[in-house]
């Protein structure tokens, strides 16, 4: 008999690349068998963890496992509080590990996260990245476990020409860095004075505010969205034939992991697990944080080039079939049955 899982996670019922691993990862684990309860649905932070910690009180006796999902600034609290409850109740759980900050909050957060993360029956780091990080802060209970995706909702879309079209999905927030994204562009329209953008995602921090200023100052051409869905913003991307990723602190993000199985070439910054994600050159770009003109270069070698980008393309939708459900959900049959 399969486990009972409770998966706790932001579950807001918004089929969005903003919302957490949650919404798809549930689908599939009942999908395998699994009776799965998820929370929270609430948008208000205080009930959210009230439902959360509520939750496993009414059903520590009908579980087996707590599934976590974990990130590195505030929703850390929520996982500590919820691990805090989970051994007060002889619960068994296991963090999933998202947080491109996450080693700053182990770093800054020594008890709790001696709390947290010591005492997981395993904690699933996605990359490498978080894997050795944890390893270095003596979390040996840790495993790699790749996120996922279904491939069939990403179609490979194969380019025979590329245009100065750039395509940017993430919350309109500073540690995404979206104000690099314009500065691109704004290189790029010097050599090409018809490139445009599309920024995909919702405002989180005034960001959003601040580029759509800097696009009319400068007469950019870009489009903002706001937060889309997956299946739109995928069916939209078929309009563009770059990726960009300009964040500053990354793990290893689905949005980017989406767009390689859509055959768009992916240039994005250096940083976090981006490395463990993209092989530069081989399937990817991979440039400096906070090097607009670099990223830009990078482009136009790429418009100049356009068989390398067609062939950076191919073999990234290579790469992220190992990211398939598939190929991932042994590995998670495989822990979950321990």
């Amino acid at each position: 008999m399969k486990k009972r899982i409770l998966y706790i996670g932001n579950d807001l019922q918004v089929n969005s690349f903003t919302a957490t691993y949650i919404s798809f990862f549930s689908k599939m684990l009942r999908k395998e068998g699994y009776t799965v309860r998820t929370a929270s649905t609430r948008n208000n932070k205080a009930l959210r963890l009230a439902e959360m910690l509520a939750l496993i009180a009414r059903y520590k006796k009908s579980t087996d496992i707590v599934l976590i999902d974990t990130y590195g600034a505030m929703n850390f609290y929520y996982a500590y509080l919820v691990g805090q409850a989970c051994s007060l109740l002889k619960l068994e759980y296991i963090p999933i590990l998202h947080g491109g900050n996450l080693p700053e909050r182990l770093e800054n957060s020594r008890k709790l996260s001696r709390s947290l993360f010591g005492n997981a029956k395993m904690n699933v780091a996605p990359s490498h990245y978080l894997f050795d990080i944890f390893q270095q802060y003596g979390f040996q209970n840790t495993q790699i476990i790749p996120n996922s995706i279904n491939s069939e909702n990403y179609p490979f879309e194969e380019r025979t020409q590329f245009s100065p079209r750039l395509l940017w999905v993430r919350r309109f927030q500073k540690r995404y860095n979206p104000m690099m994204a314009l500065q691109v562009l704004q290189i790029i329209q010097k050599d090409f004075p018809q490139a445009s953008m599309c920024m995909v995602g919702p405002e989180k921090d005034g960001s959003m505010v601040a580029c759509k200023k800097l696009a009319k100052k400068h007469h950019l051409d870009v489009k903002f969205t706001g937060k889309l869905k997956k299946k739109q913003w995928a069916k939209l991307s078929r309009n563009y034939d770059f990726f960009i990723n300009t964040t500053s602190i990354d793990n290893t993000p689905i949005s980017v992991i989406e767009a390689m199985s859509l055959g768009l070439p992916v240039i994005s910054t250096n940083v976090g697990g981006m490395p463990q994600l993209i092989e530069n050159g081989k399937d990817g770009i991979l440039v400096p944080e906070e090097d607009p003109e670099t990223m830009a270069r990078e482009i136009v070698k790429l418009l100049q080039d356009q068989k390398e980008a067609a062939r950076l393309a191919r073999a990234a939708r290579e790469k992220v079939d190992a990211f398939d459900w598939k190929q991932v959900r042994e590995q998670w049959n495989r822990l979950l049955a321990l």
